[in-house]
Order: structure tokens, then C-alpha cells, then sequence
């Protein structure tokens, strides 16, 4: 099994389970190298599509993690004309949920890939995930560095963990292609207010907030709650006061920012 992006936040969660499952693992990344854990890292770049056809050789399952702020589109389009090169018989691909509603660039770039992915010839699965609770954290983060806290009004969010993620896609992956299969979600649905005021409490912050209005189409989109799914999804079981728990479990609360 090759897997794209396996030494990022969910590819370092995917690629132990694909292990434990008995499978040999085969990890795409822009560096060859031998970490002795018993995976085969062979470089490639996607984007260039320098490679490739090297990375999927012989390889039956691709499960598809890499991606970035842009060019998903290019990268995944590569991938997948190396995979229809080579036979592949299942590619598994992480999408995010309301990929199709939200005019913005970095949106626009996943549709693009995921679109690569269902036209292919060759059998997918494509699983759209909720933002991580690990993207979540940064957002907060970066929202606690400034004097006041600006809280934009009616965006609401799902945040799902990445363990959660990573057991549903090495689930899927194990399986028989299924196409497009219902999104994955966390337990509860937030405001973004309400995340940035659990990192504060969690470590032990105080900040005057400011409501702010998301201009424009995405922000109609996300006050109507365009980026939820509401119905239909399978929900994950880790929470987002979880995993901040489990920030700063057995530690001071230095670790979740500064």
C-alpha cells in the first residue's frame, strides 16, 4: 500500500494502522530515506510529477493524504494518471466536507482534486472529513496572539479528530472501493467563539473579544451553516474539550501556544 503524505498529522496515524493490518507500507515524500520502522519512503514530487510511476509500482492500494494550500488539484491529478499507468485497484482519497459550497481558492483546489479522483479509471473511495481538531488549535491559536479577539459571527465548525479520521480511512482502504461515502464529523458542533474560549481556558488566557462579520459569499455560505452536515455522517467519538485535555495532560499549558 503506497500512502501520499504519511509523515503528516493523519499520515502519522494512518500508516501504524495500515501496519498493524499486515500490510507493507510504501510512504510518498519529497525525501527517500530509511527510519527504520519498517516503511519504505521513496521520494517523489507531485506537483512536478517527478517520480511517480516509480512510487506506485506494484502497489494495489494508494490511499491519498498529501496536500497543502495549493495546487491539490495538480498533484492529485499526477497521482492518478501514475496510478491508472500501473493498475491500481482501489485509490482512497481524504476530501473535506463542503468542498463543493465554499467559494474560496483553497476549496476550489480540493474540489479539483477530488474531481481527478472520481473520473479516474481507476475504483475510489473518497471520504470528505470535517477540519481536524489539530487545524482547529492553530486557528485559535494564531486568533489569542492578538490583544483583542476577533470572533467572526455565525461561523460554526465540526472539528473531528484525526484518530478518528485515520481508523475510518485504513477502514475504507482495507475494503472494496465505494465511491463517494458519507462525510465524517466530530460529535459537536461549535462556534468559533465558543473553540477559541476552551484554548483560553485551557491555558489559563484572558482577551477582550470583538464580533466580527465574514464578508461576502463564503460568509453567507457559513451563516447558513453551508460547511455542516448535518444529517447522513458518521460521527466521530473524540471531542475538541478531548483532545485539549489531552494538550495538556501531565504538562503545563505551554505546549498549546505562547
Amino acid at each position: 500500500m503506497l500512502v501520499t503524505g504519511g509523515t503528516g498529522t493523519l499520515g502519522r496515524q494512518v500508516v501504524p494502522l495500515v501496519q498493524a493490518a499486515g500490510w507493507r507500507v510504501r510512504v510518498l515524500s519529497r525525501h527517500a530515506q530509511d527510519r527504520g520502522d519498517g516503511v519504505e519512503y521513496v521520494a517523489a514530487d507531485l506537483l512536478q510529477g517527478d517520480g511517480i510511476d516509480a512510487a506506485v509500482e506494484g502497489v494495489e492500494v494508494v490511499v491519498h493524504l498529501a496536500g497543502g494550500p495549493k495546487g491539490d488539484d495538480i498533484g492529485t491529478r499526477n497521482l492518478v494518471q501514475a496510478a491508472e499507468r500501473a493498475g491500481v485497484k482501489h485509490l482512497v482519497h481524504i476530501s473535506v466536507t463542503a468542498v463543493d459550497q465554499l467559494p474560496l481558492t483553497y476549496f476550489k483546489s480540493k474540489l479539483g482534486a477530488e474531481q481527478a479522483v472520481r473520473e479516474s479509471s481507476v475504483p475510489w473511495t473518497v471520504l470528505r472529513a470535517a477540519q481536524f481538531h489539530d487545524f482547529a488549535l492553530k486557528s485559535v491559536q494564531a486568533m489569542a496572539k492578538l490583544p483583542v479577539l476577533p470572533v467572526p459571527g455565525g461561523l460554526r465548525f465540526q472539528p473531528v479528530d484525526a484518530r478518528d479520521v485515520a481508523d475510518r480511512l485504513v477502514e475504507l482502504a482495507l475494503g472494496e472501493p465505494a465511491g463517494l461515502v458519507p462525510d465524517l464529523v466530530g460529535p459537536k458542533v461549535y462556534t468559533l467563539g465558543e473553540l477559541a474560549r476552551d484554548y483560553l481556558k485551557a491555558t489559563g488566557k484572558r482577551r477582550l473579544s470583538l464580533p466580527v462579520r465574514v464578508p461576502g459569499k463564503a460568509g453567507k455560505v457559513y451563516r447558513a451553516g453551508g460547511n455542516l452536515t448535518l444529517s447522513g455522517a458518521t460521527v466521530g467519538t473524540r471531542t475538541w474539550e478531548d483532545f485539549l485535555a489531552a494538550q495538556t495532560h501531565g504538562a503545563s499549558a505551554k505546549p498549546l501556544g505562547e
